[in-house]
């Protein structure tokens, strides 16, 4: 009997990854309404932005197959049903979507990754009552019924300042860029320092362009000294400013070896900036790095490809669900039930939903150490572990 069993579950297993590999290999196609488990399984609409252009067939491919991915890794007696929508990219189109997923009987939506296509599908079920857990990290569009599963300015803010408290590093300035991204992490960065009872020795913005940033640097180089500051906490990434920063302060006596300098963004990204001289030492953080390489390679093992940075997210929220499901209960997804304490297992590390629909991730803390990435403060396991 039991063999029969075991021999049950691989079979299932193994034709639930043949279905990825077909997604995979067909992702120009519309999956619209795509239903592979129909018996005793609970109905989970994905909405994904097939035919939106600039890569949205292969984001879509990218999501679906790691949200099988994580059905074929549910317990026994966990079924789900994947049906499979197309946002297009567009918020009207999610709306209509959302509308139609409950309608064809979801009982909550994973999906979509565009801030405003998640609130357009949020607002759309609202009044039926269902559930979105949205790929976005816009915090702006959380609450109600729409939580987020992307990584956000908050969770990481609140690591990386709750670590410079148990190092000593109490006093700290703020440099950004003047745009709503940047805002929103200076915002996030001073509530993170007001929690952690440390404080915000100064702030200064510059403009997004080279020519501003080089003039602001005398600026944060004079508020270092004057405030007594023991680090610079940094809301711009490679991309952006740091490159500037990371050259420029120390010429202007912000001396790394001394001030911490601290990126809100990943300083790896690319690989390249991890030679700056500047960024030595410099703290930034990630989710568990070993756990995200285990899903990498058995992704690549599965489906012959990379998966997409965000895929991931999919795989957290059919994890989140299956959970759910599994605990029981006659409404699996209530608030209650999406924020409880311990929250649920992810590919990148523990997570859980808060009740304004944000989140909180389990989180490392990284240093550039010889122009390598060395870990000086593991992610997690569990909450109330240190560190979260």
């Amino acid at each position: 009997m039991f063999a029969a069993i075991c021999l049950a579950r691989k079979l299932r297993l193994m034709a639930l990854a043949l279905v990825a590999l077909i997604t995979l290999a067909a992702c120009d196609a519309v999956t619209s309404g795509v239903s592979l488990n129909t018996r005793n399984a609970v109905p989970v609409a994905l909405l994904v932005p097939q035919s939106a252009p600039d890569g949205g067939a292969a984001l879509a491919a990218s999501f679906e197959n790691a949200a099988r991915l994580a059905i074929a890794d549910l317990g026994e007696g966990v079924e789900i049903d994947l049906r499979v929508y197309d946002t297009a990219g567009q918020a009207a189109t999610a709306a209509t979507a959302a509308g139609q997923a409950v309608s064809d009987g979801a009982k909550i939506i994973l999906g979509p990754v565009f801030g405003d296509a998640a609130a357009a599908a949020g607002s759309a079920v609202a009044p039926r009552g269902v559930t979105v857990l949205s790929f976005s990290n816009n915090p702006a569009i959380a609450g109600g019924n729409v939580y987020i599963l992307g990584s956000t300015f908050q969770n990481t803010a609140n690591r990386l300042v709750g670590h410079a408290a148990l190092q000593g590093r109490r006093d700290i300035v703020i440099a950004h860029a003047d745009s709503p991204a940047e805002a929103a992490g200076r915002d996030a960065i001073s509530r993170a320092i007001a929690a952690n009872g440390l404080r915000l020795a100064g702030t200064t913005s510059f403009a997004l362009n080279q020519q501003a940033v080089i003039e602001a640097v005398p600026r944060i180089s004079d508020q270092v000294e004057i405030s007594g500051a023991t680090a610079v906490f940094m809301t711009s990434g490679n991309d952006g400013a740091v490159p500037f920063l990371a050259e420029l302060l120390p010429e202007n006596g912000v001396d790394p070896a001394e001030i911490q300098f601290i990126g809100l963004q990943r300083l790896d990204i690319p690989s390249g900036a991890l030679a700056l001289d500047g960024l030595q030492g410099a703290w930034f953080a990630v989710p568990d790095p070993g756990l995200g390489a285990q899903f990498n390679a058995r992704y690549q093992a599965a489906f012959g490809a990379v998966p997409h940075p965000l895929a991931g997210l999919a795989y957290d929220g059919v994890a989140a669900i299956g959970a759910l499901v599994s605990a029981g209960g006659t409404q699996p997804f209530s608030q209650a039930a999406l924020t409880r304490p311990s929250g649920f297992a992810g590919v990148n590390g523990v997570f859980r939903f808060l009740p304004n629909g944000t989140n909180e991730r389990a989180l490392a803390v990284a240093q550039v150490q010889d122009r390598q990435v060395t870990y000086i403060d593991p992610a997690p396991r569990s909450f109330g572990a240190p560190g979260l």
